[in-house]
């Protein structure tokens, strides 16, 4: 199989696996999304970025519907931003340049 093709069936997979709520629908709710985290992720790099009180911020930013639960569409956006931040950090590329009130205040001087 593919790289790519292999990376979409584990995120699809590790979804299912921990959203499996003996036939609920299939969401994680914050204690889920924590063993998620915790077991699945394994990087330093990645792992060294999760701490507790980050997942109760991530539940908010990603729980868009606010049902206290993160469906496919938000759980595939927080694997999207961890992927963002691992890219940054292998290449110190990737952040929002002359964007924000701080970079606007430098150019003020």
């Amino acid at each position: 199989m593919a790289r790519l093709d292999q990376v979409i069936t584990n995120i699809v997979d590790i979804f299912l696996d921990y959203a499996d709520d003996e036939g609920k629908k299939k969401t994680l709710n914050k204690e889920e999304l924590k063993k998620v985290l915790e077991k699945e992720i394994q990087t330093p790099e990645l792992k060294d970025q999760i701490k507790a009180e980050d997942i109760e911020e991530a539940m908010n930013m990603l729980d868009k519907n606010h049902d206290g639960e993160i469906n496919f569409r938000e759980f595939c956006r927080c694997v999207s931003d961890l992927a963002k931040c691992h890219y940054q950090k292998k290449t110190g590329k990737g952040g929002k340049k002359g964007k924000g009130k701080e970079r606007e205040g430098e150019q003020e001087d």
